[in-house]
């Protein structure tokens, strides 16, 4: 579809704008939903604008990294972690074990994503995919396939598309997944043949260590550490990429200082983020990147890896 449905104000989703029904034949012809089951779901969604605001104000986009580390790694955060932690050892361990990715990795993210479950979002998810997939500026096409994926979820997993709640940008459930994530990646961690990512611990627990394995995550490795630059550094810090653009070797060849183990030939990109005391340098090492893959802001993933260090710590509190 090349073109956007014209923007409105608050109101219902036209079913009978060209791009809605050609969107509504696309679901009938690819994914086999019924014609009339899937018109009555859109013809009940709500255009938000609201929502499109939301878009442009995500904290990654606004605020600067000592800022943004200071929303996420407050004490009552820190605190309700190492309590969600211990009432679910077991099934971190498990998950652990079965797919390498540490429980403090999982922790974090789930601290960050809805502070463990209590914050899950307040948007209802067909409004806000409807409104970005027909009147987004940019990513119409990302989101439409977003849509497509709920409505099938509403289909094949029994969810009330019309009931579910979740993000402005369509993210739902304990982990927030989005709708093609939920599809590909939810898993039933409990064997109960449901896959239940709203209030089924086990489920979503296993869901992100599965995600982040699937998404390569090495098991025993490290996710990023400090570093510092010599006076004659000709090191250039990573700015965008979902991978890591050189090696430790050649960071340190190019006067990037730090103290670690690994061989030289371990990929890695160097990042620069604005701290409250100044320009902080770190490593950012393979599974570093793995994380970004559920979030692509560098801010997030580092906030992660930090949090979940601050949750397993003794010293913490």
């Amino acid at each position: 579809m090349a073109a956007l449905c014209a923007p409105l104000a608050a109101g219902a989703i036209d079913v009978d704008e060209p791009e809605v029904r050609a969107f509504i034949d696309e679901l009938v012809r690819d994914e086999g939903l019924d014609r009339e089951d899937a018109s009555k779901l859109l013809a009940s969604a709500e255009f938000r604008p609201e929502v499109i605001e939301a878009m442009s104000r995500a904290p990654e986009r606004t605020v600067e990294w000592s800022d943004y580390r200071a929303i996420f790694m407050d004490s009552g955060r820190i605190s309700s972690g190492k309590a969600f932690g211990r009432l679910h050892a077991e099934s971190l361990a498990k998950v652990e074990s079965d797919t390498g990715v540490p429980a403090s990795v999982v922790l974090g993210i789930l601290g960050v994503e809805t502070r463990y479950g209590r914050i899950t979002g307040r948007h209802l998810v067909l409004d806000s995919l409807a409104t970005l997939a027909f009147h987004h500026p940019r990513r119409g096409d990302f989101f439409r396939r977003e849509l497509k994926d709920f409505l099938v979820l509403h289909s094949e997993d029994a969810l009330d598309a019309a009931e579910v709640l979740g993000s402005y940008a369509g993210a739902m459930g304990r982990a927030q997944f989005i709708p093609s994530s939920y599809r590909r990646y939810a898993v039933d961690g409990d064997g109960d043949g449901r896959r239940d990512l709203f209030s089924n611990w086990r489920d979503v627990l296993s869901s992100v260590a599965g995600y982040l394995s699937d998404h390569g995550w090495r098991r025993g490795g490290a996710v990023a550490m400090p570093a510092r630059l010599a006076a004659n550094s000709r090191a250039v810090p990573q700015e965008r990429g979902l991978s890591p653009p050189t090696t430790l070797g050649a960071l340190r060849s190019d006067g990037v200082l730090f103290d670690s183990d690994l061989p030289d030939e371990t990929p890695a990109g160097l990042l620069l983020m604005n701290g409250g005391s100044g320009p902080e340098y770190w490593l950012a090492l393979p599974n570093f990147y793995v994380i970004t893959r559920y979030n692509r802001s560098y801010m997030y993933a580092l906030v992660v890896h930090q949090l979940g260090q601050a949750i397993i710590s003794a010293d913490t509190g």
